[in-house]
């Protein structure tokens, strides 16, 4: 690129379109006058002109002129005056000081001020060039200056601050020291020609009162960290946001983890001393300072620091808080008091702040003066400077307020009232008011969070009323047992003597589904007292759930639309199968129910983790491994007043003749009895989901049996026998029966209705009996005692015990014999003779 040569010292370069414009005009002026002269000498002379000549040479100078007058206003054309606007203009520029060049459109320089020169001829420069040119040799400028020439041609206005070493080449570097250096361009347009202002400056002093500056900023901020005292600041969010490092060391505090981790204030003072120095009302435009004698932890040793806090926090005029202040100051409480006699007043605080009950001071309107972490803890509404009764439910607040008054009318007496604090879980507290001095127009706030304690009353209210109904059951059970055995067994004896067409055929079948559906119905009251024979298998429920669909699809029918899932690699566990499969019905049956019009019922099963059983109910369910049986429907829900009596016996929500009631307490006292846990949720209008855990069970050794398929159906088998048997019960019916029974296959009989009876057949029998079935439940000599006195007297007959009562009760006591089996009641004609058979052959 060409350079155009630099104009002299003090002259101004005047753009060329200008300067040429100019210069026509001046030829025109010439022109004219010449003009002018040629038409004078002719008039003098007598030279004969054409007078049309003459007219159109007139009308020329006429526009001549006026193009001049317009030009003068226009600025084009200046009298006089362009010498002293260049010496004004090189005036201005040379009074900047830093250097500074103008170059135009395509990077020619077109000024320069007398500091830009004198930087061009220490660069070693022998003509005048663009700052780009100029410096862009320099590594220490070129990528600056390349950027700056890119924004330009962009359009945009750059600068640039970069440091230069002591000693560089640069022309602008200083010998024994660092100077930094600013550089800045900007375009301005100037009709169709572009002019760049290319500037220069050394800001090294700017830079170093700023390094000072921030020097003593350190230092001060050095003074904080090490101060004898700690001091943090907190966001109104309860973000801390600084913490100095004096208290990072007393709280053990690593301040880069704790500004990584966005240390929150309950973090850093614990969660009752954040609650305690954030608990005060708020005050709009005013600001609050207040001391606490509180106790911090150690986050590394898991002591505390006794420490007294100057908290301070101001409000805008919305009432929102500003970053707050807090000095913290440690203290020793070895010279707190004078030989311990009294009590110190910081350590009273501290005392009170550390209480496991609320403690408030409130004056005779109910305004809160002062409250520790456990009262500012019951509600967000509780603050101090508020009003406590706001806290409260709106229909108890009069009764508060009636409370109050009466402890400030007499001092010394105790007057409490148990009311509802509102909040995002509403709490039942008894509130005990007292004043302490004749003098005090304030009175002291005891409060007692009774949440837990109410439910926990109501819990064993209803454990207790379940216990008792659940005794009742099992004594009726038992009963019970001993009259339907005899009627489903007698039904029996007739149903093998006669055929289907006999006219008693029908009668008599009524009498035995009628006597079943009876003893189903005890079965669902020791299902519910938790006193059931159960006979535990390990099993995985996805085979047990699919043998159960076809069932469940004929109990739901045709409007409900039944879907059944299972997890994968599902655990094991150990249940009577049976016993669950009653439960998975009963639920399907309430589930079709809440379905009148049809819907959706699934059943589902997965596994459960430690880690995720911790959040399902922690209360009431301890963590482990589970696998969880699920049933949703999409019926019409349960409303919540009674979602908490389901499991109650004999309460049911259908019609009369409709439900026993039994159903959900016997799908409780089932899971239960298993080990398991049992839970309901409910929306109204969008359906139930019983979620039942049951433990999950690992076989202990490679030889503990595990689930295997089914067997096939045994070939029939000849029940008739010719053994003797000892027959022990107290109930003739039931006696009569049995023996009825046993006799008509073969087997010869001994009758016996006690167990001492029992002793003396046996003493008096010569041959021996090859089985004994007795009662459990006798007067003076019970079954199991007649086992132990026959295996004393080495006497190993087979016993088969029956009972109303559940069998486990009975073999806690007989742990080290064997020999025996048990049946329960009521028990039918195949039942008996086909345990008789597998006893004898076993």
């Amino acid at each position: 690129m060409t350079e155009k040569s630099a104009p002299g010292r003090g002259e101004l370069a005047v753009p060329a379109a200008a300067g040429n414009g100019r210069g026509r005009i001046a030829a025109v002026l010439l022109l004219t006058l010449m003009a002018a002269g040629a038409v004078t000498y002719a008039v003098t002379q007598d030279v004969p002109v054409d007078p049309r000549l003459v007219l159109w040479g007139g009308a020329a100078l006429a526009a001549i002129g006026l193009l001049a007058l317009l030009g003068l206003l226009a600025g084009l054309l200046r009298l006089g005056r362009g010498a002293g606007e260049h010496e004004f203009l090189h005036a201005v520029s040379n009074a900047i000081g830093h250097p500074m060049v103008v170059a135009d459109r395509n990077g020619r320089a077109v000024h320069a001020n007398a500091a830009y020169r004198g930087l061009v001829a220490r660069a070693g420069g022998g003509r005048l060039v663009g700052m780009d040119v100029l410096l862009t040799p320099y590594p220490e400028f070129s990528a600056a200056v390349y950027q700056i020439a890119q924004g330009l041609r962009e359009g945009r206005s750059e600068s640039r601050e970069l440091r230069v070493g002591p000693g560089s080449a640069a022309p602008c570097a200083a010998p024994d020291r660092p100077a930094w250096i600013r550089i800045s361009a900007c375009a301005a347009e100037n009709g169709r020609s572009g002019y760049r202002l290319w500037r220069l400056e050394d800001i090294s002093e700017d830079r170093e009162r700023q390094e000072q500056a921030f020097s003593r900023l350190q230092f001060i901020i050095s003074y904080l960290d090490n101060a004898p005292a700690g001091f943090f600041s907190t966001m109104a969010d309860g973000r801390v946001d600084y913490i100095n490092a004096t208290l990072a060391q007393w709280l053990g505090i690593d301040l880069t983890e704790a500004e990584a981790a966005n240390l929150t204030l309950a973090g850093l003072l614990g969660e009752p001393a954040a609650r305690l120095i954030s608990g005060v009302e708020v005050r709009p435009g005013g600001s609050v300072t207040e001391s606490f004698s509180i106790d911090l932890p150690n986050a590394v040793t898991g002591g505390l620091i006794p420490v007294q806090l100057i908290h301070h926090v101001e409000f805008d005029a919305q009432g929102q808080p500003a970053p707050s202040r807090t000095v913290v100051i440690p203290r020793s409480l070895t010279g707190a008091a004078a030989g311990r006699a009294e009590i110190s007043a910081p350590r009273l605080s501290r005392f009170i702040n550390n209480a496991p009950i609320g403690i408030a001071e409130v004056d005779k309107e109910g305004g809160i003066r002062m409250a520790n972490a456990a009262f500012i803890g019951l509600s967000q509404k509780v603050r101090r400077g508020a009003q406590l009764s706001v806290a409260i439910v709106q229909s108890e607040r009069a009764a508060l307020q009636r409370t109050l008054e009466a402890a400030l009318s007499a001092e010394g007496s105790l007057h409490q009232i148990e009311a509802n604090v509102e909040g995002e879980s509403p709490r039942n507290v008894l509130f005990t008011f007292t004043r302490l001095a004749a003098e005090d127009d304030t009175a002291v706030v005891f409060a007692v969070d009774k949440t837990e304690n109410k439910s926990l009353e109501v819990q064993l209210a209803q454990s207790q009323k379940l216990l008792a109904v659940g005794q009742l059951a099992s004594g009726i059970a038992h009963d019970f047992n001993n009259v339907l055995t005899p009627i489903i067994g007698f039904a029996d004896l007739l149903l093998a003597k006669m055929r289907p067409t006999d006219p008693a055929f029908a009668d008599v079948m009524n009498i035995k589904q009628n006597a079943n559906r009876a003893a189903n119905l005890v079965r669902q009251l020791l299902a519910f007292s938790r006193k059931q024979t159960m006979q535990p298998r390990v099993h995985v429920l996805t085979e047990a759930l699919s043998d159960l669909g076809n069932l469940l699809g004929r109990v739901l029918g045709e409007k409900v639309e039944l879907r059944i899932s299972h997890d994968r690699e599902l655990g094991f566990v150990l249940v009577d199968i049976h016993q669950f499969e009653q439960v998975i019905i009963n639920l399907a049956v309430n589930a079709r129910d809440a379905m009148p019009n049809g819907g959706t019922l699934t059943v589902k099963t997965y596994n459960v983790s430690r880690e995720a059983s911790h959040s399902i109910a922690p209360h009431l369910m301890p963590p482990g491994e589970y696998v969880a049986c699920e049933v949703e429907d999409t019926g019409t829900g349960i409303p919540e007043h009674i979602r908490e009596k389901i499991w109650e016996p004999f309460f049911s929500t259908k019609d009369v003749g409709k439900g026993t009631g039994l159903g959900l307490s016997t799908v409780y006292g089932i899971v239960k009895q298993t080990g398991g846990f049992i839970f309901c949720d409910s929306e109204v209008g969008k359906g139930t989901t019983f979620r039942i855990y049951l433990p999950r069970y690992y076989p202990q050794t490679a030889s503990e049996p595990v689930p295997e398929e089914k067997p096939a159906e045994p070939a029939k088998r000849d029940y008739t026998g010719k053994e003797r048997i000892l027959l022990v019960e107290d109930e003739d019916a039931v006696r009569a029966f049995a023996l009825r029974a046993l006799t008509s296959r073969g087997y010869t009989v001994v009758e016996a209705d006690s167990g001492e009876s029992a002793m003396e057949r046996i003493e008096m029998d010569e041959k021996g009996f090859d089985l004994i079935i007795s009662d459990v439940v006798m007067p003076e000599m019970d079954g199991p005692t007649l086992l132990r006195e026959l295996r004393k007297r080495g006497i190993e007959t087979k016993f088969v015990f029956v009972s109303g009562y559940p069998g486990e009760q009975f073999e806690q006591d007989l742990e080290g014999f064997s020999g025996f089996s048990f049946m329960p009641k009521p028990f039918s004609l195949k039942q008996l003779v086909e345990k008789v058979k597998e006893a004898i052959e076993g």
